[in-house]
């Protein structure tokens, strides 16, 4: 493999694990949520839908509003190694 192979696996291996962090906590709180209202639902025998919903839509908004700022200290911290890796690809 070359140098530019190897420099675009590894812009893309780190592309992949700052979609992970960015999405991960998000999910991960909207899929917990979900399980305990599931759950709440199957032992009350209570099928409302926007019992599932409202939740789920509060803690994810939460979530974002919570890390928000280390979303985009991490986004900002992408962006500037991407660019400054565009000089060894020829694009500057």
């Amino acid at each position: 493999m070359s140098s530019l192979d190897l420099q675009i696996t590894d812009l893309a291996r780190d592309l992949l694990i700052t979609t992970i962090l960015l999405a991960g906590p998000v999910l991960l709180v909207g899929l917990v949520v979900g399980i305990a209202v599931s759950l709440f639902q199957a032992l009350t025998s209570v099928q409302e839908q926007t019992l599932s919903l409202i939740p789920k839509m509060l803690a994810v908004m939460l979530v974002v509003l919570l890390l928000l700022a280390p979303a985009l200290q991490i986004l900002v911290d992408y962006t500037s190694r991407v660019f400054g890796q565009l000089i060894s690809f020829g694009l500057s």
